[in-house]
């Protein structure tokens, strides 16, 4: 978590904020994540418009960000991550709009 401190006269207050909330996603990230808007229950894709697959570490940094979540296992391909958008990506990409 990144700390913020604004100062008032005569006081310093800390004020913890997420990073998520101070920097919004890049452009790969609002990408990706945009594409679970319109799917249900958030799902999102594995591939980009183009069928390349979307950079591990993309996905990756949106989850830990809490864009992002696991949302179940591939019994067929086990190595991808199926994932949904949560309601803090939802957030993020309405603020960044």
């Amino acid at each position: 978590m990144n700390d913020h401190i604004h100062k008032f006269p005569g006081k310093k207050k800390r004020i913890k904020r997420s990073a998520h909330l101070v920097h919004g996603p890049s452009h790969s990230q609002r990408n990706w994540l945009s594409r679970g808007i319109s799917q249900a229950g958030g799902k999102l894709p594995l591939f980009d418009e183009e069928g390349q697959r979307y950079s591990k570490q993309t996905i990756r940094s949106c989850l830990e960000k809490g864009w992002a979540e696991p949302w179940f296992a591939n019994p067929i391909k086990p190595e991808w991550l199926v994932c949904r958008l949560t309601d803090s990506g939802r957030e993020v990409l309405h603020a960044d709009s």
